[in-house]
């Protein structure tokens, strides 16, 4: 049944919008009524909210002298949540950030680095100041400051690692990590390696900012029953990525969730002692500050390398709602321009591309056709020229919506499919991984929309003759969705005669959802879980092996992709 609204509830994060308005906004008219709101209702620098997770984190870990008043203007500038990305020449480009305990006043912070623990080199690090102004249930704005450095290092050798730390002008130093560039992509230089993919993560914990947050409200375990409702599945997930030591890690979209919806809460925010007699504005940006911690371990020495989904789209700021993410993340920057999460890097003999469905999106409107068509243009541009490339054997696409997926709250989007598919067909692309449908599932090779082969547990896929395999990887930590009624979970040690999914269903351009057969359904997975890939570079032919792993560490889907190597 088809819909006029752009932006279905629960889809996109509610900032302070009346329900009735919000639905038919796009993010740029979501952001121009802030904008007008904010006007009418100053707000003195004094009543912002001060401090940030990173100033707990820098107390817990017992490295602030001030650890007691970590929040406190007065204490001393801490640094916490690093994380670590590629530039656009991955193998010789890393970009550095972190977020700061608190404003920095004027006190200059640096990242010391070099080849060895030794270190040095320095750079003066760029600080981000980002200003959020939310309407709360009161009238008055809930208003927040945060501030992120950032510090590019170019110039590297390919595949090293390269130490760091991070240090402030009054004080401060924090303990040396490694983070390596990638690989070059010389057929001579190329050796095994191997990187971790999942989507939709969010956070265990509750924020400490605004003060006396209750649990349930900002992390993963707020409306569904569980299997397990006292595990920490994004944390689980999180240690089976330390365990691996992946090279880099991929995430398709719904980072951290700042606006955790999806139950349908009216868009109110309470302010602390206040009551919840029917929900709250569930955007804060504070879970960020939780998210960046909780995500250290990995990020601070592995690569990773961020998709935006619907729940990334914050109207708050600028740039399409993606201005809070350009204030924290570095990405590579070397995609079309006004699209900020779509770039491409190369790692070895793998090409990978991050793409933004919100652009192309038939299920969730806010900024459907925001790039004017310039995104897809350069997705052809950029996979004609990788595919033409000998040193590169396999292509990679990740991205948030999905083209092929059968579960039963957003299953696929025909809008992905009418803007890309036949590009992946043309330039055999070997993997697409998405997120988005809180499970796992993987396809047959698809090509012209259709299966061309059978391909169980432990098979192997030629690319190049097969076609596309399309991986949905949502289980990162967000309660879990269903699979259509009557269509059983099928993985190792669990699979079924007949996959078939007869009653799937197809976003249409008029937000409708078209009826469908999916054949196509191969493996499906219900529980919390994460992919890795495995890649031999080889002269003859290279191979990368496709593993599905649960979030205690136990495997239940494998696939080899073989392609001869060009001359």
């Amino acid at each position: 049944m088809a819909t006029n609204r752009l932006n279905p509830p629960g889809d996109i994060p509610d900032t302070g919008i009346p329900a009735a308005l919000t639905g038919s906004m796009t993010m740029a008219e979501q952001y121009e009524w802030h904008r007008g709101y904010l006007r009418k209702r100053p707000v003195s620098r004094r009543n912002f909210l001060r401090g940030s997770a990173a100033a707990a984190a820098v107390a817990a870990a017992g490295v602030s002298p001030f650890a007691e008043r970590a929040y406190a203007e007065d204490a001393q500038l801490g640094v916490a949540g690093r994380h670590v990305g590629f530039g656009g020449d991955a193998a010789s480009q890393l970009r550095f950030s972190a977020q700061l305990s608190r404003n920095p006043n004027g006190t200059k912070v640096f990242l010391d680095h070099g080849p060895t623990p030794l270190l040095g080199g320095t750079v003066e690090a760029e600080v981000r100041n980002l200003v959020t102004r939310i309407p709360s249930s009161d009238g008055g704005v809930l208003a927040a400051e945060q501030f992120y450095v950032h510090a590019p290092v170019d110039g590297l050798p390919g595949r090293m690692p390269h130490f760091y730390r991070w240090r402030t002008g009054d004080g401060f130093s924090g303990d040396i990590r490694a983070a390596s560039t990638a690989m070059p992509s010389v057929r001579n230089a190329v050796l095994p390696f191997r990187f971790t993919m999942m989507g939709d993560q969010g956070t265990d914990e509750t924020p400490t900012q605004p003060p006396g947050l209750v649990p349930g409200e900002y992390d993963d375990r707020y409306y569904k029953p569980d299997n397990d409702p006292a595990a920490p599945h994004a944390a689980n997930i999180m240690r089976q990525i330390d365990a691996c030591k992946p090279d880099f890690h991929v995430l398709a979209g719904d980072i951290a969730y700042a606006d955790p919806s999806g139950a349908g809460k009216p868009p109110r925010f309470v302010a602390s002692g206040g009551t919840l007699p029917d929900g709250f504005d569930k955007f804060n940006p504070y879970v960020w500050d939780v998210y960046l911690g909780a995500i250290e371990s990995s990020a601070s020495v592995t690569p990773w390398m961020f998709a935006t989904g619907n729940h990334d789209m914050e109207a708050a700021y600028d740039t399409h709602g993606y201005g809070g993410h350009m204030a924290r993340l570095d990405l590579p920057g070397n995609g079309p321009a006004g699209c900020p999460s779509v770039y491409s890097f190369t790692y070895g003999n793998v090409a990978v591309l991050s793409l933004d469905a919100n652009d192309i999106s038939f299920e969730i409107k806010a900024n459907t056709g925001y790039s004017g068509g310039g995104q897809n243009g350069w997705v052809e541009r950029t996979l004609a020229a990788y595919r033409a490339d000998p040193n590169i054997d396999f292509l990679i696409c990740f991205f948030h919506h999905c083209a092929y997926s059968t579960t039963d709250s957003h299953a696929s989007d025909g809008g992905v499919r009418d803007a890309w598919c036949a590009l992946f067909d043309r330039y055999q692309v070997d993997l697409v991984l998405q997120g988005h449908n809180h499970i796992f599932e993987r396809t047959d090779p698809i090509r012209g929309n259709a299966a061309t082969k059978v391909a169980g547990d432990n098979s192997i896929v030629y690319p190049e003759t097969d076609g596309t395999v399309y991986y949905t990887v949502g289980g990162g930590g967000r309660p879990r969705y269903g699979f259509q009624p009557g269509s059983p979970e099928t993985y190792r040690g669990h699979e079924v005669a007949d996959t078939t999914v007869p009653n799937s269903f197809v976003w249409t351009p008029d937000g409708g959802k078209q009826p469908e057969v999916a054949p196509w359904s191969r493996v499906r997975f219900r529980n919390y879980s994460f992919i890795r890939v495995d890649v031999r570079p080889g002269f003859f032919a290279s191979e990368m092996d496709v593993v599905a792993v649960d979030e205690y560490g136990r495997e239940f889907d494998r696939v080899t992709y073989r392609r001869q190597v060009r001359g």
